[in-house]
């Protein structure tokens, strides 16, 4: 996590009075230590001590402010582009930013009509200072925010010449600090004086706090253009480990209409964060969020289109707002986390379980406590217990998976080890289950048949009747991509028998790979569970039926390997 933090925040500019280092943060740690070393006459030949090399670990004190003026005020025709500088141990990034185009600075001599004062900054830059070892993703969203920053900061100029006051005001700053440090000879850090009478420099100060803490930047421009930023590297975290951010971005383009929105915060909160101007569908889709509803329900429920929601819904989860579940329901199977150290963290979640629900959990030991509590509870909030549980990741939900597997006999075994060795690495990612608790819910999910908004993954309207010769035909190309004892253990099993069952399972047939769960099969095929139980059941001499995580919401729920 430490790597991901900024070294330091440097404000540059350059100008008719030439490159300057308008402020750092944090300040120069032997500025003030420089009277002391400068009256030593230190030997060339001194091996330099630990405390010389800790302070230099990160690189930033090595650079006076008079280099980082000279090396990070680019010339303009680097402005408007990503900078990255590189230099041993620390990598600089800005966006070096034109205050206003050459034609706008111009004015007219024989114009009679008053002008502003001409600008003495040509162009300025925010540049963050990292490690030089920080993840690229991490490069990339600090050049945003740069950006962002850089981009508020040329609007307020434009409009009331708002950096231009707040340089000059730096600038002066830094001439008194250095001619009373002539006069007593004990030389001060100028930024130190700059921070509480410079707003833009507070604004940086607390840019780079939020960075180093929660990774969430919010920032007021001039106290009217707002900023935000969110460095996903310091918010998503599971069991203690970091979740990537590709593979955050990669979870996310792979949600279904038939995944919930579940919110990491109550709506109130939520709406509090949420800035004046906001896309009121937000607002509106905050309000209605619940972790029953599908993205399809919540789509309807909002008059939004479903586009929209997976937006929103991407948007909330990026920012750690919210994760993606499955909608609560009756059928669904969940287990205590195995990165879930309930026993080192449970007096600080009693104490918050306490103050949300009437009933305390305590007594016996805090696991099973809190389960013997859910049974005499009402419904209601058995379900506020399990959505408490699933914002703290302290649950897994377990998914039915369905897999091909017919024995084969001495002679067949040659051609098909290839397809057993694909059966048992899926069945090896089951989980047991005799420790899974099942929670109930008000709505029956035999009852939540999804309708898919495009059946062209349904064959269902398609297949004429079971027994016209059509229908036949068609299972038995469906059948066909089968190995020949696939096909024989098949259309052995008494259920195969009859037509309709045939047709059914053939036309399931490439669900049965391990790689699709009961509720997805539910939602392409617009089928209810029951239905789907019936075949396995009848079919069970050439099914095995496992149960582990869905490879989409795992992210949110345990720690990525």
């Amino acid at each position: 996590m430490q790597k991901n933090s900024p070294i330091s925040v440097i404000l540059v500019s350059s100008g008719s009075r030439g490159n300057k280092l308008l402020f750092r943060y944090p300040f120069l740690k032997v500025s003030e230590n420089t009277s002391s070393t400068t009256t030593k006459q230190r030997s060339p030949y001194v091996l330099s001590s630990m405390n010389d090399v800790t302070d230099d670990q990160d690189g930033d004190s090595r650079f006076s402010d008079i280099i980082l003026a000279t090396i990070l005020a680019t010339k303009s025709d680097m402005c408007g582009k990503k900078f990255e500088l590189k230099i041993d141990n620390v990598r600089f990034i800005g966006h070096p930013t034109l205050l206003q185009p050459p034609h706008t600075i111009q004015v007219s001599k024989s114009d009679p009509s008053p002008k502003r004062e001409m600008p003495t900054m040509i162009l300025f830059s925010v540049v963050f200072a990292l490690r030089a070892n920080a993840e690229p993703s991490v490069i990339s969203c600090m050049h945003t925010l740069s950006r962002r920053v850089a981009v508020a900061l040329q609007h307020e100029e434009r409009r009331c010449q708002y950096l231009t006051r707040e340089a000059k005001l730096m600038l002066a700053v830094q001439d008194e600090v250095t001619a009373a440090a002539e006069t007593d000879g004990t030389p001060q850090s100028p930024f130190r004086h700059i921070l509480p009478k410079c707003k833009l420099a507070r604004d940086l100060k607390e840019a780079y706090d939020s960075l180093c803490t929660t990774g969430v930047v919010r920032l007021h421009i001039n106290s009217w253009l707002e900023v935000s930023f969110c460095l996903p590297h310091k918010i998503h975290h599971v069991g203690g480990k970091h979740i990537p951010p590709e593979a955050l971005e990669h979870s996310l383009k792979a949600i279904r209409p038939y995944h919930a929105l579940l919110l990491l915060d109550s709506e109130k909160a939520l709406l509090a964060e949420l800035p004046i101007d906001c896309s009121p569908a937000l607002v509106r889709l905050i309000k209605i969020c619940s972790a029953t509803k599908n993205l399809q329900q919540l789509a309807q429920d909002a008059d939004l289109a479903l586009l929209q929601v997976f937006q929103i819904a991407a948007h909330l989860v990026y920012w750690g707002k919210a994760i993606i579940v499955y909608p609560l329901c009756e059928n669904n199977v969940y287990m205590l986390s195995p990165h879930a150290n309930i026993f080192c963290i449970w007096k600080p979640l009693l104490n918050d379980l306490r103050g949300i629900f009437a009933q305390p959990a305590s007594g016996v030991l805090p696991g099973v406590s809190l389960f013997l509590c859910c049974r005499v509870v009402a419904q209601a909030q058995l379900i506020q217990m399990v959505v408490w549980m699933l914002q703290r990741r302290l649950l897994i939900q377990l998914h039915t998976y369905v897999c091909l597997l017919v024995p084969l006999s001495e002679e067949q075994a040659g051609p098909c080890d290839e397809e057993l060795a694909v059966v048992g690495r899926t069945a090896a990612r089951s989980l047991s289950t005799p420790a899974a608790l099942s929670f109930g819910s008000p709505t029956s999910s035999d009852d939540m048949t999804l309708t898919s908004p495009s059946m062209d993954n349904s064959s269902a309207e398609l297949l004429p009747g079971a027994d016209s010769p059509l229908s036949k035909r068609m299972t038995e190309t469906l059948l066909a991509s089968l190995a020949e004892h696939e096909r024989q253990a098949i259309l052995s099993v008494p259920a195969a028998q009859n037509p309709e069952d045939l047709r059914m399972f053939a036309r399931l047939l490439h669900y049965f790979r391990g790689h699709h769960h009961l509720e997805e099969i539910m939602y392409n095929e617009n089928m209810r569970r029951s239905q789907l139980k019936t075949l396995f059941d009848k079919f069970h001499s050439v099914l095995v039926v496992t149960n582990h995580e869905d490879p989409i919401i795992s992210l949110f729920q345990s720690p990525p390997e």
